[in-house]
């Protein structure tokens, strides 16, 4: 995630997204780890990683786990998790854009669209640099971003409100097709703990990348292209889906 996202947000983020199955998205993961590698791998990057709930669970699945996240409220939310289920994982405060380890990994995964937080075509591209560096040879790369057609069909100027006892949030998009920039304005209302509630506002930012741009982009940094998936059942991607999942091998 950007550094100014998910400032509010992530005390509340995961009762207000507890539709997400997470454990989904690891079975699918693990799918592309036995179908795409030679061998199970060890050592995996969760690469914009928020409150660590995915990364928690695949440290439970036996994966020496690392977390990389911009926003240290999450990434607070994440290590005490992580202390809770008495977890080792690895998190570091660092950009997409330029992260640093002190070694390989063999697989990479980064989920919930966190590719289309990167507004600039040329970050997308210094991501993936720093990825294909970090990645063993014959690793895999697996990401999902939030489809065209989900900005232009779904999110367009919608309105949302996510509520529970505690917080009430209102959620504005505005979504310009000319430069595939999406705007989400944030209006919270947070209980405090006497009685009153707070308001708080954030702005946070997605670009809609087309798959041919993210295709050339992937093969610049040097990737293979293994599949593009529509879900996490694996669904060949359409014209019509919300999401696609792609699944590289670096060369």
């Amino acid at each position: 995630m950007n550094g100014t996202a998910y400032t509010i947000l992530a005390d509340h983020y995961d009762e207000l997204m507890e539709d997400i199955d997470y454990p989904a998205w690891a079975d699918f993961y693990e799918r592309m780890f036995s179908d795409h590698m030679e061998k199970k791998p060890e050592i995996v990057l969760d690469l914009g990683c928020g409150t660590g709930k995915l990364t928690s669970i695949l440290a439970g699945r036996g994966y020496d786990m690392i977390g990389i996240d911009a926003s240290p409220d999450m990434l607070s939310r994440a290590a005490s998790l992580a202390e809770e289920e008495k977890k080792k994982i690895l998190y570091l405060e660092q950009d997409m854009r330029a992260f640093d380890l002190y070694g390989t990994v063999d697989a990479v995964v980064c989920s919930l669209d966190c590719i289309n937080y990167l507004t600039k075509k040329e970050d997308v591209a210094l991501c993936f640099d720093r990825v294909h560096t970090f990645l063993a040879p014959g690793g895999i790369f697996v990401f999902d971003v939030n489809t065209k057609w989900k900005f232009e069909h779904v999110f367009g100027e919608e309105s949302y409100i996510l509520e529970n006892e505690h917080v009430f949030l209102g959620w504005q998009n505005f979504y310009n097709p000319n430069t595939g920039l999406c705007r989400f304005y944030l209006t919270f209302f947070k209980e405090g703990e006497d009685g009153r509630w707070d308001r708080y506002e954030e702005e946070q930012r997605e670009r809609a990348y087309s798959d041919k741009t993210l295709r050339q982009l992937l093969q610049n940094a040097g990737f293979e292209l293994i599949t593009v998936c529509a879900d996490v059942n694996g669904t060949p991607a359409g014209d019509a889906d919300e999401r696609h999942y792609f699944v590289c091998r670096g060369i």
